[in-house]
């Protein structure tokens, strides 16, 4: 059973947004609001490495939610200023909460 006090952060699921302007052309992909809502997010693991010259830090993080069937991967979580990749939806047992495996880049 999921306990309310384990829900104590405030996270945005953003979808992305695909438009077009006035002559049909395709703008540049943005990000919109899906949904906010009350989640436990723990950070799994960390590393540091190089991309195209530039040091990056990679976290991982696991974001439990309670039971929805409109969040996929491809979204994205906000958490105050962190902003995590939605790779994987797991659901819970008893369709009691989602965990949402994610990854933050800096």
């Amino acid at each position: 059973m999921v306990r309310a006090g384990q829900f104590n952060t405030r996270v945005t699921v953003q979808r992305q947004t695909a438009a077009e302007d006035a002559w049909g052309q395709p703008l540049p992909a943005g990000w919109e609001t899906h949904v906010t809502l009350w989640a436990s997010v723990r950070h799994l693991s960390g590393a540091e490495a190089i991309k195209s010259g530039a040091d990056v830090s990679i976290v991982a993080a696991s974001i439990r939610i309670r039971w929805r069937e409109d969040i996929t991967a491809g979204m994205r979580a906000v958490c105050g200023a962190r902003v995590y990749d939605i790779e994987a939806v797991l659901p819970g047992p008893r369709r009691e909460y989602v965990d949402l495996t994610t990854k933050q880049v800096q």
